[in-house]
């Protein structure tokens, strides 16, 4: 009785151990992919945009987001409300998941699904 209770006390804590191990990860390298996940679940366009308008964007204050900093090579991902990316003219738009449009983009606009029903 005592060596079954003994190993199904290791086998629980060896699951919290590994359980605690992913949840540290989320901050770091193995976070990012989850976090992008999570940036695009709330996007309903994306665009592939010019480093012109990009840097346009920047300079009008909006702050790109931190997990495209966190990928290699860097992205420069931005939410930007649906009103402003409808005068930019140098855009592409490209399907919202994690795509061969969207890895390849070095230059990237994404509309919230608030933002986008706000401009309606």
């Amino acid at each position: 009785m005592r060596q079954s209770l003994e190993k199904r006390v290791r086998a629980a804590r060896s699951r919290a151990a590994v359980r605690a191990w992913e949840y540290r990860q989320r901050n770091h390298a193995k976070g990012t992919w989850y976090r992008l996940r999570r940036l695009l679940a709330d996007a309903s366009v994306a665009y592939d945009l010019t480093e012109h308008a990009a840097r346009q964007l920047l300079a009008e204050g909006h702050k790109p987001e931190p997990v495209g900093e966190q990928m290699e090579p860097p992205k420069t991902i931005l939410c930007v409300p649906g009103e402003r990316i409808d005068t930019i003219v140098d855009k592409r738009p490209i399907p919202v998941r994690l795509g061969a449009d969207f890895l390849m983009a070095r230059y990237v606009a994404l509309v919230r699904f608030e933002e986008d029903a706000s401009s309606s």
